[in-house]
């Protein structure tokens, strides 16, 4: 079966990567990190904080993305008499869940499809964030599903002018694939104390399996970071998988190269056609409008070729396909079927 429709990887893992888990001492197991007598988390919080030029201190560590918004939202949420999250409208339904898990509460804040893009509009979350003034904000940048982000001077100009006791999440989890820029990151969560960088192994570096997400803070949480952080330490064979990959970005970036040339072409095969719309993505997956008649025959037919996409059932992209960019030859075969059904 070819998994296209939950955004995991369908390349190779990098030879880093790979030597890593075949030279891994299993020995190593048998005893805990010592690095915590150094106080550090682990070599991959100091391995980040070099990459990313962030103090190690304001490092966090989880397993996976979905467990530092789970930590963060959590915590927040619980603490004091705010309860309120805003989210994206068109957005990971995960977010609202877990807001629901620890008895807070939610608003969705609008996204506007322009064109061939989804859009924030950031003067709109500027204005709604200072009226309701929620205890945190999320921003979801790449957005999943609709594929767009924010720039580096639209967050900071959010983070500018809002209320500075409103805790920002931004779930960076699809960023790295067009977008390579990370130097904006120290300045933020040097300048401001209410912002947390979420990003993860799991997309760009393609190891979802290996559950190993991180974050960026701004200075002054230490309770917070002691509620997050793994006094023992964290799991050393994945570790040892981690470092690698952190030092593989050439051969990601080969990767990244082979999505955008899936991209264009969904772009040039489907993109004209009746009742089509491809948007424009700077993730690992693309949101296509396409036909909502075509969909029992289109969706035989890519269950006859053994391939799995996501048909989306949000409230406003009924009528929208999200598709993970795999190898070409996967891109190909996805087009050749829409168009085989298209064409009757």
């Amino acid at each position: 079966m070819n998994y296209l429709d939950r955004n995991e990887f369908n390349f190779e893992p990098s030879q880093k990567v790979v030597d890593a888990i075949k030279n891994f001492d299993p020995k190593t197991l048998c005893f805990y990190t010592r690095i915590y007598d150094q106080g550090k988390k682990s070599v991959i919080s100091v391995r980040l904080s070099e990459i990313y030029c962030v103090p190690e201190a304001q490092v966090l560590l989880t397993y996976g993305g979905e467990d530092m918004l789970k930590n963060a939202i959590h915590y927040f949420l619980m603490k004091g008499d705010n309860k309120k999250i805003l989210i994206p409208e068109y957005s990971w339904w995960y977010y609202s869940k877990v807001a629901d898990e620890c008895g807070g509460t939610y608003e969705m804040y609008p996204l506007h499809e322009q064109e061939d893009t989804f859009a924030y509009d950031v003067d709109e979350v500027i204005a709604y964030t200072c009226r309701v003034h929620p205890r945190m904000l999320l921003l979801a940048s790449p957005n999943n599903p609709t594929g767009n982000s924010l720039s580096p001077e639209e967050l900071g100009r959010i983070m500018e002018n809002i209320p500075s006791d409103t805790m920002v999440l931004v779930d960076e989890a699809y960023a790295s694939f067009i977008n390579t820029d990370t130097a904006y990151i120290a300045p933020l969560v040097q300048k401001y104390a209410n912002i947390i960088i979420s990003r993860t192994l799991s997309k760009f570096y393609g190891l979802p399996g290996l559950r190993v997400g991180f974050a960026f803070i701004g200075a002054g949480h230490d309770e917070f970071v002691s509620y997050v952080n793994k006094y023992l330490g964290y799991n050393r064979f994945s570790e040892a998988v981690a470092l690698a990959a952190l030092d593989s970005d050439e051969h990601y970036r080969h990767v990244a190269d082979d999505m955008e040339w899936g991209r264009q072409l969904y772009k040039k095969a489907l993109g004209h056609l009746p009742g089509f719309k491809v948007y424009k993505s700077v993730a690992n997956f693309i949101l296509i409008k396409y036909p909502i008649e075509i969909k029992e025959p289109l969706m035989k037919a890519l269950a006859a070729e053994e391939y799995k996409i996501k048909f989306m059932a949000d409230k406003g992209l009924e009528s929208c396909l999200r598709i993970t960019l795999g190898r070409k030859e996967q891109t190909q075969t996805v087009v050749d079927t829409i168009l085989s059904i298209v064409k009757g």
